[in-house]
């Protein structure tokens, strides 16, 4: 479903990616798993048309979309829940979802984004009660939920998520988690950023680790955790000497 290939990315002098290459197939769930600064929301940001790439190659569903717009990339199917939310909190939780349907609206009209907004309602039925609630007044795990709603309201064949758990209490981080392993029976494909590698390891198919702008480890979710390497950098277990 996406290819990335050799992309390079900087912040004026500040080398942010250096030749990452990775692929994500249909229906999986990917994580890309690093410290902070290791180029990961750079990359999704990228992907998402928020950031130019110096150089490199990004196609998605076999369409080159290097470089194009954020709104192009959402209409082709691609949409982003950004690190920290930004939900627009002076307006309602109901509102807030039908901004998420704009770009379908058109095609859809508006018993296809009711059918949307009930799927959104189905995986979070706690929006359901707060959908009159002004967004900025819900709790940090509402938020967090109203932000991945919103951006599944557009119909994306693959979402990004930047870190959906942060800050967050591990109840709620459980439950949030659970609901994203849910996406891909909706057709909905997956690439997470996300801090607690453990988990994101628990509910990913597959999983790249970046350090410092390059991909330096990749496999299946089950290979990376037994990695000694990984367990001793993201797993908190000591490797054992060789």
């Amino acid at each position: 479903m996406l290819e990335i290939e050799d992309l390079f990315v900087s912040y004026g002098a500040i080398q942010a990616l250096s030749g990452v290459s990775l692929s994500i197939g249909e229906g999986n769930i990917v994580t890309l798993i690093g410290a902070n600064g290791a180029g990961k929301t750079t990359l999704l940001r990228t992907i998402s048309g928020l950031l130019r790439p110096g150089s490199g190659r990004i196609a998605f569903e076999g369409r080159e979309i290097t470089g194009r717009a954020a709104e192009d990339v959402v209409r082709l199917g691609i949409s982003h829940a950004p690190e920290g939310r930004q939900n627009f909190a002076a307006l309602t939780v109901r509102d807030n979802l039908l901004i998420g349907a704009y770009p379908v609206y058109r095609r859809h009209g508006k018993a296809g984004v009711q059918a949307d907004q009930e799927r959104v309602f189905t995986l979070f039925p706690i929006l359901r009660q707060r959908q009159r609630q002004m967004a900025g007044t819900l709790s940090g795990g509402e938020q967090q939920m109203l932000a991945i709603g919103r951006v599944l309201m557009a119909r994306p064949r693959l979402v990004l998520l930047d870190e959906p758990s942060m800050g967050l209490a591990p109840l709620v981080v459980r439950e949030i988690l659970k609901q994203i392993r849910r996406l891909p029976e909706a057709g909905t494909t997956v690439l997470l950023v996300e801090q607690n590698a453990r988990s994101a390891l628990a509910i990913a198919d597959r999983g790249y680790v970046i350090e410092t702008g390059r991909v330096v480890l990749a496999g299946s979710a089950d290979e990376l955790k037994r990695d000694p390497r990984v367990q001793a950098a993201y797993l908190g277990r000591a490797s054992r000497a060789r």
